[in-house]
């Protein structure tokens, strides 16, 4: 007997695909918040239940330390914007987290430039 895939993995992408363009936009136009600068929604990822969210996130300039509290403290506004705007039973507490990956990226550049050199 064959079984039928569970269509919940795609789903899930797609809220989290979802969250994360609100997100972008409402803190571009709605977050007036000083710590947070030019903020870059890098990716999302949503528990299975949807009761948590990770939202990774980089940085143009200033202290990422000062904008991932920044962001964190306004996450009840930004979860309450995104209820407006999301058709989903629960939205998920959001969690922002600093992505490092583009700083490491500039490091092992550097480290294969000067292993060449």
């Amino acid at each position: 007997m064959m079984r039928k895939k569970s269509a919940t993995p795609n789903r899930s992408f797609k809220v989290a695909d979802q969250i994360q363009r609100d997100l972008t936009e409402l803190i571009a136009r709605e977050l007036k918040d000083p710590r947070v600068g030019m903020v870059t929604i890098q990716s999302v990822e949503v528990t299975p239940d949807y009761a948590h969210a990770k939202v990774y996130f980089s940085l143009l300039q200033g202290d990422p330390v000062a904008c991932a509290a920044g962001l964190n403290q306004a996450a009840g506004f930004l979860r309450n914007g995104l209820f407006k705007r999301l058709h989903i039973h629960t939205v998920p507490t959001l969690h922002f987290l600093f992505d490092q990956t583009t700083e490491r990226a500039a490091d092992m550049n550097a480290l294969i430039a000067r292993a060449v050199a």
